[in-house]
């Protein structure tokens, strides 16, 4: 177990596509659940993707009992979700702060969809299915973004609304997620 690097946004690495996972059980992938978790544990995040620690596979952690950005958000439940599918439920879209540890120091609002149901495979290769709605639905959506080689400055849609965190928020005390 280790805490890795993570990429800052520039690094040409964090705009490719990730590869599908296809082997479970192996000692590589357990390490790189093992160093993600530590990773984002560490730096107080929300939620890590493996591109984010310059590997890329189709390999999201998330998960966090209270977010003090949003103290009435539910916590969400720790979840390794590798190789993800996500299928909006509605068009209702809810703008959202968001920080990221790939920019760090930043903060944007950033539009997501409402609810969604995401699907793909636990650490064991096993089957994962969840309908998740408000901050969980958010975090889901901007850990898989990863996968795509996308960063959420990239879905703002008005950039007078992104900026440093101690700009934006003076006197609040807000980690990157």
């Amino acid at each position: 177990m280790a805490i890795r690097e993570v990429l800052k946004m520039g690094d040409p690495r964090l705009l490719a596509v990730a590869e599908p996972v296809a082997a479970f059980g192996t000692p590589e992938l357990e390490t790189l659940l093992d160093d993600m978790r530590d990773t984002m544990r560490d730096l107080n995040g929300a939620g890590l993707a493996a591109p984010q620690i310059g590997v890329g596979l189709r390999v999201v952690i998330f998960g966090m009992e209270m977010n003090p950005r949003d103290p009435e958000a539910d916590p969400v439940p720790f979840t390794v979700l590798i190789n993800p599918h996500l299928t909006p439920i509605g068009e209702e879209m809810d703008e959202g702060w968001e920080g990221c540890l790939s920019v760090p120091g930043m903060r944007g609002l950033v539009p997501r969809h409402r609810r969604l149901r995401y699907t793909g495979l636990d650490a064991h290769g096993n089957p994962l299915d969840r309908t998740v709605s408000d901050f969980h639905a958010r975090v889901v959506q901007h850990e898989v973004d990863h996968l795509d080689g996308i960063l959420y400055p990239r879905r703002i849609r008005d950039l007078t609304q992104f900026g440093f965190t101690d700009a934006l928020f003076p006197g609040e005390n807000l980690a990157d997620d």
